[in-house]
């Protein structure tokens, strides 16, 4: 019997959230069937859109680009803890696991408010990851801090790479499971579009 698969990235098309001060995505039919005998597409968009990771380059001058890390690092062994329960899962975070945040935002990422009264990581969750020495910490927001993003500098500065812009973690709260994570294959990468799939 196949373990059961389950996506975890956020649907790419023209209304997919792209963070408000970024250059708008320009997803764009050039070709189809009927013109050319073949359909194709013009992608146009950051680094940071969609389902994505951030390497330590993306605010560390001299920090490890997603190239940099083994291709171990994104395949593992993973815990999704709900933020406002953190403390009572806690426990079960062991070194080297990937742990990814549930706080229900992902539900309104085709809504206008999904950027308001985003669910913020505190600094004192962000210490406890760092000295578990996770690997990759996920949720399913679209950050995980506001300006002057110290959360993002605490995790990234361990050298552990965060993801941003998780879908359906509902269906995992309080499970373990195992996790790939196959971001896109750019040089020098400040952080890259990926893939997210969770392996029951």
């Amino acid at each position: 019997m196949s373990k059961k698969l389950i996506d975890l990235t956020m649907l790419i098309n023209d209304k997919t959230p792209s963070w408000p001060e970024a250059k708008k995505q320009e997803i764009k039919q050039i070709s189809t069937v009927k013109q050319t005998g073949f359909n194709v597409k013009s992608l146009s968009f950051e680094s940071h859109f969609g389902t994505h990771i951030d390497a330590p380059f993306h605010i560390l001058n001299n920090g490890k680009k997603l190239e940099d890390f083994s291709l171990e690092t994104f395949f593992g062994s993973a815990i999704v803890i709900p933020l406002d329960s953190f403390e009572k899962y806690a426990k079960k975070i062991k070194k080297n696991d990937i742990v990814l945040l549930y706080t229900g935002q992902s539900k309104k990422a085709f809504d206008k408010d999904y950027f308001e009264n985003t669910p913020l990581v505190p600094i004192g969750v962000a210490q406890k990851l760092v000295k578990k020495k996770v690997k990759i910490v996920g949720i399913d927001s679209s950050s995980m801090d506001n300006a002057p993003y110290k959360i993002h500098n605490l995790i990234l500065s361990n050298n552990i790479l965060i993801i941003e812009n998780l879908a359906n973690l509902d269906k995992l709260v309080g499970k373990r499971l195992e996790l790939i994570v196959l971001p896109l294959k750019l040089d020098n990468a400040d952080g890259a579009p990926c893939r997210v799939i969770a392996k029951l």
